[in-house]
């Protein structure tokens, strides 16, 4: 089998040889790395880079599941990085590079030194910025951090606002986590006050003085990242802006919807070594859409009774009270609030001949959560999507942090024509469902 895949790696036909590589590389052993890398090397410059992007995906998979192997075929990355070529192509390898470094320790500092030559001649601002912040992020933690200094200034130096102002914040997190480069990193941000643009400008200004004034709260502004959505930040920005004067007091940080980290570089590597190809190449496109935890923060804001709650802090995924094919589908999703626990159940009716109406949730606990109020729904027709909450307060004890509950669904049943949906009578009759 591997015998007549070789033999297609041999094809005048580029899709069909470029097939074959990337099969070799998904299926090959520890043993057989270093004479499939030698092979790539002269067959990178006879595709196109469409087919470059695959290579470089079953290259990423690869190194991941041989981490003893990264320093060859890291290497093989950094000399192609410096061939002529697209964006597509360069933005794979530079994300290849840095998932590498992200989940091979003995990586990170070859990793992060390939990808700082690159920036001294990199035709790309975006691919420049990116690799600024990935320094920024993983430098400080080197064993010689100082090393990567001069890379980041030249940017500062050479490059376009962008980039410079990208470099101006990679410096600043050298000088927050590095205390013997602070005075240095100060020295050198002094200097970019004097930038033309006023974005560098600004960036300058506000890091040197949280080196210099305010030490204290450096790290959180600085290094740490923001666990928010920034879709939902500049949205409650806008909003608190349009307000102007009505605006009650400072914007309030809490008000924006949190977000889960992203998935690892293994996860990833994983989808792209069992999917299709480019499929990951793909996946990386930005979605602007609201995420469903900004959709359920938006939701519950606009409810009267949960208004004194204020913002939610997180919500669950929906879990499933009842199986799939019963007559009343019934999930689940829970809304945590600083002193409230929001339960929320999404109820569908999947009876043709019964309309409900009066549809409450009856929630029994252990006694540690207190029901303040609920929300009923007034009808479910046939095939109906309707929400029901039940809204409780959160223990005074911060030790119960978990609760078990029992839910029945009490309503009234309105027999109806399957056809048409309309009751047979007005007066229907009382049930409930567990």
């Amino acid at each position: 089998m591997l015998i007549n895949i070789h033999r297609l790696f041999l094809s005048t036909d580029r899709s069909i040889a470029t097939l074959a590589i990337t099969t070799l590389l998904k299926t090959g052993s520890e043993n057989t790395v270093d004479r499939l890398m030698k092979q790539i090397s002269g067959f990178m410059s006879e595709i196109s880079d469409e087919f470059k992007v695959v290579v470089v995906d079953a290259i990423r998979a690869l190194c991941l599941k041989f981490p003893s192997k990264q320093m060859l075929m890291m290497g093989f990355l950094s000399s192609v990085l410096r061939d002529e070529g697209g964006f597509e192509y360069k933005k794979a390898i530079v994300d290849t590079l840095v998932d590498i470094i992200g989940e091979i320790p003995e990586a990170r500092e070859s990793g992060l030194s390939y990808l700082c030559e690159f920036i001294e001649d990199c035709e790309f601002q975006s691919l420049s910025t990116h690799v600024l912040h990935i320094l920024g992020e993983q430098g400080p933690s080197m064993p010689n951090p100082s090393r990567f200094i001069r890379y980041i200034y030249n940017r500062v130096i050479l490059e376009n606002a962008s980039v410079r102002a990208a470099a101006v914040s990679a410096l600043a997190k050298f000088g927050v986590s590095c205390e013997e480069l602070t005075e240095s990193i100060v020295i050198l941000l002094s200097r970019c006050q004097y930038d033309d643009d006023d974005e560098v400008r600004d960036r300058a200004t506000f890091y040197l003085k949280m080196l210099t004034k305010e030490k204290q709260n450096a790290k959180k502004l600085i290094v740490d990242e923001l666990q928010v959505s920034l879709a939902g930040l500049e949205r409650q920005l806008v909003e608190y802006i349009a307000q102007g004067a009505s605006a009650e007091g400072a914007f309030d940080l809490k008000r924006v919807p949190i977000v889960s980290n992203v998935p690892s570089a293994a996860s990833r590597a994983g989808s792209v070594a069992g999917g299709k190809p480019g499929a990951e190449t793909r996946a990386k496109k930005t979605d602007n859409k609201k995420s469903q935890q900004e959709i359920y923060s938006e939701e519950l804001a606009k409810i009267p009774e949960f208004a004194s709650f204020g913002p939610v802090f997180k919500s669950s995924q929906a879990v499933s009270l009842t199986e799939s094919e019963t007559e009343y589908v019934v999930t689940c999703v829970k809304h945590l609030f600083n002193d409230h626990l929001v339960l929320q159940y999404n109820c569908r009716n999947t009876l043709n001949d019964q309309r409900l109406e009066n549809v409450s949730v009856v929630v029994e606990g252990d006694g540690e959560f207190e029901q303040v109020c609920s929300i009923d729904i007034p009808v479910l027709a046939y095939d109906d999507l309707q929400i029901a909450y039940v809204a409780m307060n959160l223990p005074e004890d911060p030790t119960v942090v978990a609760g078990t509950f029992t839910n029945t669904l009490k309503f009234n049943v309105l027999d109806c024509d399957p056809q048409t949906g309309e009751p047979d009578d007005e007066q229907g009759y009382e049930d409930e469902y567990e």
